[in-house]
């Protein structure tokens, strides 16, 4: 018996509306990502994390700006914690240390500018 592939990724089409929270979906224990434009400037990829999910402390060369779209995660950027809901940003600042971890389920989009 063959085993099926999975189908690749879909490729985010230009000049449509899309409604950004429904590009991912939650996964139960993981954390979902979809690369919605990768230039040599920068990307812009959205994210969904199932709740307990995060990423462990980093930092990256250039700055980040992280747009919750829904749901509830605690930022913590060089010690100190910001919750950030829905409906709010927040900047990650260039070559500081930063690490994420979802309160509750949420879905955000990271832009990042080379």
């Amino acid at each position: 018996m063959k085993t099926k592939k999975p189908a690749p990724p879909k490729k985010f089409p230009g000049a449509e509306v899309a409604k950004v929270a429904e590009l991912v979906s939650y996964q139960d224990g993981a954390i979902v990502s979809r690369e919605i434009v990768k230039k040599p400037t920068g990307t812009v990829t959205v994210f969904a994390f199932d709740q307990g999910q995060g990423l462990s402390e980093h930092q990256a060369p250039f700055d980040a700006l992280v747009q919750v779209l829904e749901g509830e995660v605690k930022i913590t950027i060089a010690g100190q914690p910001h919750r950030v809901k829905g409906g709010e940003m927040i900047l990650l600042p260039a070559n500081r240390t930063h690490a994420l971890q979802a309160v509750k389920r949420f879905k955000m989009m990271l832009t990042m500018i080379r």
